[in-house]
């Protein structure tokens, strides 16, 4: 084996030693400078909240569906129900009744 020069050696164990000390200080300072930054922490609390909110619409909106789909299924299981929409929002009469309209005054 090759045996390297005192000047190589001795720059070989510098590096051997510090660099793990400068990888250190960079991690002690830039991580909690990445973490205060506007991309860091904040903006994660902020992502939290907007998750939160999302989350409450869509159980809202999941209610609603539940009482969409109970108001279909009456409809569809139950005449007198669509006899009743027909009558009063749509104005629909059977062909066996009369009608007697009279003047406002």
């Amino acid at each position: 084996m090759q045996r390297l020069g005192p000047d190589v050696e001795r720059l070989v164990h510098l590096v051997e030693r510090i660099l793990p000390i400068g990888i250190l200080a960079m991690a002690i300072i830039g991580v909690p400078l990445m973490m205060l930054a506007p991309e860091g922490l904040p903006r994660l609390r902020s992502l939290s909240k907007e998750l939160a909110q999302v989350e409450s619409e869509n159980a809202e909106l999941r209610q609603q569906i539940q009482h969409l789909r109970g108001k279909v299924r009456h409809l569809r299981e139950d005449p007198v129900a669509v006899e009743r929409i027909a009558r009063d929002e749509l104005g629909l009469v059977r062909t066996s009744e009369v009608i007697f309209q009279f003047p406002r005054r």
